[in-house]
């Protein structure tokens, strides 16, 4: 039987290393704020447009932890979600834009935790 041995040197700075990385992951700032943007802008183009205060009542509002928008109307979440009581039918334009801009805002993420692993010296 033989047995293969692999040894790590520098194996205490590359946990500290990773363990740095994990921590900076709680701070996405610049991905969250370009993607509730990103978001805001493609649902003010598609949601449903009567007088287009709808549309014009979107922000982008990003929170340390997440990428936020919200629409300020107070018939937005109706308009979206639908309210059966009242027969209106759901017109997810915030939840559609959000697909439809997947893979713009994930590679801004994707580039944001890479330039924190970079940072770290985590870069190959």
């Amino acid at each position: 039987m033989s047995t293969l041995r692999l040894e790590l040197e520098g194996d205490a700075q590359v946990r500290q290393a990773l363990r740095q990385v994990a921590s900076d992951l709680d701070d996405l700032k610049q991905a969250n704020s370009d993607t509730s943007q990103i978001v805001t802008a493609a649902a003010r183009g598609i949601a449903p447009k009567r007088t287009g205060r709808l549309a014009a009542s979107g922000r982008a509002a990003p929170e340390p932890g997440s990428a936020v928008i919200t629409f300020t109307v107070p018939y937005a979440n109706p308009i979206h979600w639908g309210w059966r009581a009242r027969h209106i039918a759901a017109q997810p334009f915030a939840m559609a834009a959000a697909e439809a801009t997947q893979p713009t805002w994930l590679r801004r993420y994707e580039d944001n935790i890479q330039a924190i692993a970079r940072r770290e010296g985590l870069d190959g």
